[in-house]
């Protein structure tokens, strides 16, 4: 067999995924009910089970690998992971832990956070990783305060105590819990060092404690917000995240034929990486090397150089990491040989990939291996635990969200001209805590979630050939002429006709005769298109420099001429020299944007940009174009 045969053969999406097939009923009312004819197979009681299960069948394999101090990889394994767990749970079992006194950890993704979190899940006490960017990015630490105050932790784990600092002052009023602090950093007064936790033992105690556990036993806390609400506390529980691997294993069902290896640097304090990812990898007994870098400038090199090491079976993204991958492959041969080496799929989540960044990926792929790596995505939310949809087929184009996985039952409703997007499930919450009137909000008469997303069908006429996310259903909007613009359709379309100046774009135009855009830069990408300009010359001179104006203007005409009326196009454009706003709610750290938030925050831009006539440093597109 030719090495491309066997390419083929390895990243056959026949051999990779489940047949697509969608069952789908029409009620009178325009409403579709959509579920898998597959049935959820029984999964397991709790994500203890799959511990347990790999440290007698892997014992030595590696399960969590991070770079040490001097840059070499240093991990646990199966075995190792399991024994310190029980360890740490036996400490744990001591300090009067539940879900009215949580487990708060901030923390990045590390071994340690690792630990902490399966040991507490183990004896089901419930953990509560808030997002690190609530604390070293914010300036009023307004959510943190919000989460402390709603939850009350009864335990908190900070991984570097100096970073930590001023978020731990900021909320010292809110909690009586005592400290625990991560190897990484000096210790403080009255904090523990996180080696305490590995002195203590009690096998009989973690083992009834372990027993008890049921699949309704609250594994995590999750928070999310919107525009303008206080975070949420999702409720996960144990039946959520493991019903959600179960039905992820039926539509991928390779997965069982080889331990998974993945790079990753998707936050475990958000559904993508913490559920998604990190469960994957210990339902089927991979490995996974914490990659700590970022999808931004300077720490996006981290990446390059674990992916130099590391040959990944899968990887994960949002469409922010992809744009910086496909320039570090195109750049560097030795990356894209050993990247690409044993990949079998490449998946994208949390937006829209841009064509373009498809385009690009599958072209890469093609001249270094002779064959495509099948691309797939799915969609779903904290809420779900996350999957509720697999596009386990390889689509023709991005976007495409697939079908309801098996035990998710998906009601879409009529809106407008969208379809909203209701969900019930094994892996749906059974709400939020500490908060019964939201609950009770997000959940119609017959028990569905709803989601506020809008999906369209590929092809009505073939169901099976999947959904397509169409945006949020409060972000489309009309024009004066009564003309629907549709968010979810327009921005990734946009995001790539405007390569690579725009990083992100969020579309304005409500109740407006016409659509313009608040463009977020890619800053790097600027600067390279100003060469004559210092390389630390003003962000504001790089945005204004004629070059970087032009190649938005020519995007705009681009998206005129391939788009199909007003509501495809924008007129007129303005380029941001402010990044979004965390505090704001502008922008989650895993890089989506909220375009509401960003649009009531920047009302004063949205005025400059459609005042009468256009003014500088407003983009407008000519007339003739």
């Amino acid at each position: 067999m030719t090495h491309t045969a066997k390419s083929q053969a390895v990243r056959d999406p026949a051999r990779l995924f489940a047949p697509p097939a969608v069952e789908l009923e029409r009620r009178a009312d325009g409403t579709a009910l959509l579920r898998s004819p597959q049935p959820l197979k029984p999964y397991a009681r709790c994500v203890g089970e799959y511990l347990v299960h790999w440290a007698k069948t892997a014992p030595d394999r590696h399960f969590l690998m991070e770079r040490g101090a001097g840059g070499t990889w240093n991990g646990v394994t199966y075995r190792q992971t399991l024994d310190q767990a029980r360890r740490i749970a036996a400490w744990l079992l001591q300090r009067n832990l539940s879900a009215e006194r949580p487990l708060a950890i901030l923390s990045d993704n590390s071994i340690e956070h690792g630990l902490l979190a399966l040991a507490a899940m183990h004896i089901g006490v419930p953990i509560m990783p808030i997002s690190p960017a609530y604390a070293l990015m914010s300036k009023d630490f307004g959510k943190l305060k919000s989460i402390f105050t709603l939850t009350r932790p009864g335990l908190i784990f900070v991984a570097e105590g100096a970073r930590y600092a001023p978020a731990l002052a900021a909320v010292r009023g809110l909690h009586d819990a005592p400290l625990v602090l991560g190897t990484r950093g000096p210790t403080a007064d009255g904090a523990l060092p996180f080696s305490a936790l590995l002195e203590s033992s009690n096998d009989a105690a973690v083992e009834r404690a372990f027993a008890a556990v049921t699949p309704d036993t609250v594994a995590k806390f999750l928070f999310t917000s919107g525009s303008t609400d206080e975070p949420k506390g999702v409720i996960n529980t144990q039946r959520m995240l493991c019903s959600n691997q179960q039905a992820m294993e039926q539509a991928w069902p390779f997965l069982r034929e080889t331990p998974p290896v993945i790079v990753d640097w998707l936050p475990w304090n958000h559904t993508f990486g913490g559920n998604h990812n990190f469960n994957m990898i210990l339902r089927h007994g991979g490995t996974l090397y914490i990659d700590a870098g970022r999808p931004m400038p300077g720490l996006f090199d981290h990446t390059a150089a674990n992916l130099r090491e590391i040959a990944p079976t899968l990887y994960f993204n949002v469409p922010r990491g992809y744009d910086m991958l496909v320039t570090a492959l195109r750049a560097d041969a030795a990356l894209r040989k050993n990247f690409f080496s044993r990949l079998q799929l490449i998946f994208y989540a949390a937006a829209a990939l841009p064509q373009n960044l498809w385009e690009a990926l599958e072209a890469l792929s093609l001249e270094t291996l002779g064959v495509k790596v099948p691309m797939v995505s799915s969609w779903g939310l904290t809420e779900t635990a996350p999957a509720v949809t697999s596009c386990h087929f390889q689509a023709d184009f991005s976007g495409v969200i697939g079908n309801p996985l098996p035990g998710s039952d998906v009601k879409l409703v009529p809106n407008g001209d969208k379809l909203e997007v209701r969900v019930r499930g094994p892996n749906v919450t059974p709400g939020y805590w500490k908060r019964p009137e939201l609950t009770t909000k997000y959940f119609d008469a017959e028990g569905f979630y709803i989601t506020g997303d809008a999906v369209r069908f590929v092809d009505p006429a073939r169901p099976e050939r999947g959904l397509l996310f169409d945006g949020r259903v409060s972000e489309d909007f009309k024009l004066s002429t009564g003309t629907w613009v549709s968010v979810g359709a327009l921005r990734p379309r946009a995001i790539a006709a405007l390569a690579p100046v725009a990083q992100d774009i969020v579309v304005a135009g409500h109740d407006r005769n016409d659509v313009g855009f608040l463009i977020f830069p890619n800053v790097p990408a600027c600067r390279r298109l100003c060469p004559e300009l210092a390389p630390d010359a003003p962000l504001e001179q790089v945005l204004a420099h004629p070059n970087v104006r032009a190649e938005v203007a020519a995007g705009m005409a681009t998206l005129k001429r391939e788009g199909s009326g007003s509501s495809t196009y924008a007129t007129r454009a303005l380029l941001l020299a402010e990044p979004p706003s965390i505090d704001a709610s502008e922008i989650t750290d895993k890089g989506y944007i909220n375009q509401r938030a960003v649009l009531t925050r920047r009302q004063a831009l949205v005025e400059a940009l459609y005042r009468t006539p256009c003014e500088a440093p407003v983009i407008a597109l000519s007339n003739d174009k």
